[in-house]
């Protein structure tokens, strides 16, 4: 056997496939137990948002979400379709200003009643203590920056 053939030793330790394998684990359970409340991660996420930024535009929503314009406005538009956000637009052609409706910060507080289940599951004192010392590490990286 050659050297080009020859198998590698056992790779190093890729802070990257950590985290993504962790994520794809944390997105499974995640979506499972949103599920039952008609809920995907995504809009979640896109919810989180609109409940974080009163008042966002498109664009905002957007740029935080890392997705596009017209993704927003098709995910906003089924939102507001199931009465969970409402688009406080003035008229046509004014720049848009979506907020929660009540229904919609209810179903937030029942989304994350869920996220926390999912935590403890995943990152609680009966988690593997490798998944525990990551949410460590996360939680003291964005101490006091933002509402995790």
């Amino acid at each position: 056997m050659t050297t080009e053939n020859a198998l590698p030793g056992p790779p190093a330790t890729s802070p990257s496939i950590v985290l993504l394998t962790l994520a794809h684990r944390i997105e499974s359970q995640l979506g499972a137990a949103l599920a039952p409340l008609g809920l995907t991660v995504s809009r979640l996420g896109l919810l989180g948002h609109i409940t974080g930024v009163p008042g966002a535009s498109f664009s905002d929503l957007a740029r935080m979400s890392g997705i596009t314009v017209q993704s927003v406005h098709t995910a906003v538009k089924a939102l507001s379709g199931a009465g969970l956000v409402r688009d406080n637009t003035a008229r046509a052609g004014s720049a848009s200003a979506i907020e929660i409706t009540p229904e919609g910060a209810q179903l937030m507080r029942e989304a994350m009643k869920a996220v926390a289940e999912v935590d403890e599951q995943l990152f609680g004192p009966d988690a593997d203590p490798i998944q525990r010392q990551i949410a460590e590490a996360v939680r003291a990286a964005f101490e006091g920056r933002f509402p995790l």
